[in-house]
C-alpha cells in the first residue's frame, strides 16, 4: 500500500506531494493513520528558511497532529489498534526539564512532520486524544496549547483563581490561554487590533478588552483596568516589541511568559528591579504535562477554537491563511 505525504523543497511554493509505500512500525513503534493537522508560526518560519539551526529540505512539514492507530509493533503496550492519538512536539521529552538533546527530535524540524497519511511515531511520543475532541480539534493541542498551560501552570509560581492574566491577540497560544485560565478561576484580560476579535475572547471568558490600535499605550489600559495593580500573568507572543509594555503591565511579583519573538525591539529591565517580576522562556512542554492538560481539557469539555479547516490538497491555502494573521484560533489541514 502506497501513501502521500507533504516534502518541501525550499520554500512554501515548492511544497509537493510525494507518494510512498506506507512503512510497517518495528519494536516500540506505532503506526499511525494522520486524520488532522494544525500550523503554527514556527512551520512558516521553517518554510522559509529562518528557523535557526533547522534544514527544511526534503522535510514533510508541521509538528502538531492527531490520528488512528493502524498498527502495533513488538513490544508496545502504550496503545493498540484503534486507538487515537495526538504526537508530541518533542519526540523524547518525556517529563523533567527540557534538555538540549530534546531539540534532535522535534516534529517538522529536526524530524518528519505530520502533513502526512501515515507516520511512525515511538509509542513513547504519543498520548491519547480527549474523547469529546474530533481530530480536527485534538491536532490543536501539541504546541500551542501545551505552550499556554506550561506557561501558565508548570512555571515557579502557577496560576491560581482570582489572578489576573493578560493575553496578548487572539492567535492559537492565546486563545489557549484565555480558555485555560477561565477555566482556573482567572480573570483574563484579552487585547487584539480588531473589536469583533475581542468579542470572539469576550464570549470565552475574557472580561476587559482592549484595542491596541484604538489604545498604543494599552499596558496604561491593563493598570486602569486593575486599579492600578496591573496582572500576575502575561501570555507575551510578540517579543521585543511588545514585552516592555507586557512588563509595565505586571504587578509586583509578576510573570511575563515569553512564548515567540515575532517583532524586533529592546528593552528595559529596570521595571522587572521594582516590581520583583519575572521573565521566563517557554518552549512548549514534555508528554508529561500534555496528559496533565488532557486531563482539565476533558474535565472542563474546552474546544478548540478553529478559525478554518482546509483540506489536505488545500496546504499552501492554509499556511497562507496562517500568514495573513486573519485567523481568530488556529488553522487546520483536514487528512482524509
Amino acid at each position: 500500500m502506497r501513501y502521500q505525504a507533504y516534502r518541501e523543497q525550499c520554500n512554501a511554493d515548492s511544497l509537493t506531494v510525494i507518494e510512498t509505500d506506507v512503512p510497517r512500525p518495528g519494536p516500540g513503534q506505532v503506526l499511525v493513520k494522520m486524520r488532522a493537522a494544525s500550523l503554527n508560526y514556527r512551520d512558516l518560519f521553517i518554510l522559509q528558511g529562518l528557523y535557526p539551526g533547522v534544514d527544511s529540505k526534503d522535510l514533510i512539514p508541521l509538528s502538531d497532529g492527531a490520528g488512528e492507530v493502524v498498527e502495533v509493533g513488538a513490544g508496545v503496550d502504550r496503545f493498540a489498534t484503534g486507538d487515537h492519538v495526538i504526537g508530541t512536539f518533542f519526540e523524547t521529552w518525556i517529563s523533567g526539564r527540557l534538555q538540549p538533546a530534546y531539540f534532535g527530535k522535534t516534529l517538522g524540524g529536526t524530524t518528519t512532520g505530520v502533513l502526512t497519511e501515515y507516520r511512525l511515531f515511538p509509542q513513547e511520543s504519543l498520548v491519547a486524544k480527549p474523547a469529546h475532541l474530533s481530530f480536527e480539534e485534538a491536532a490543536t493541542l501539541p504546541c500551542a496549547a501545551l505552550t499556554a498551560w506550561n506557561a501558565l501552570f508548570e512555571g515557579p509560581a502557577p496560576l491560581r483563581a482570582g489572578e489576573r492574566v493578560l493575553v496578548l491577540g487572539t492567535g492559537g497560544v492565546s486563545m489557549f490561554a484565555l480558555q485555560l485560565a477561565h477555566a482556573a478561576g482567572a480573570e483574563v484580560i484579552a487585547t487584539s487590533s480588531s473589536d469583533a476579535k475581542l468579542e470572539k475572547a469576550k464570549s470565552l471568558g475574557a472580561t476587559t478588552l482592549i484595542n491596541y490600535r484604538s489604545h498604543p499605550e494599552w499596558d496604561q489600559e491593563v493598570r486602569n483596568a486593575t486599579g492600578g495593580a496591573g496582572v500576575h500573568h502575561v501570555v507575551e507572543v510578540g517579543g521585543p516589541g511588545t514585552l516592555q509594555r507586557s512588563i509595565a503591565s505586571l504587578g509586583q511579583n509578576g510573570q511575563a511568559h515569553l512564548i515567540g519573538v515575532l517583532t524586533g525591539g529592546e528593552i528595559n529591565p529596570l521595571p522587572l528591579l521594582f516590581t520583583t517580576s519575572t521573565v521566563r522562556g517557554v518552549f512548549v512542554g514534555s508528554r508529561e504535562m500534555f496528559e496533565s492538560m488532557n486531563a482539565v481539557i476533558s474535565l472542563h469539555k474546552i474546544r478548540p477554537v478553529i478559525d478554518r479547516v482546509f483540506g489536505f490538497t488545500e496546504a499552501r491555502a492554509a499556511l497562507a491563511h496562517q500568514q495573513s494573521q486573519a485567523h481568530v484560533g488556529k488553522v487546520v489541514v483536514s487528512i482524509n
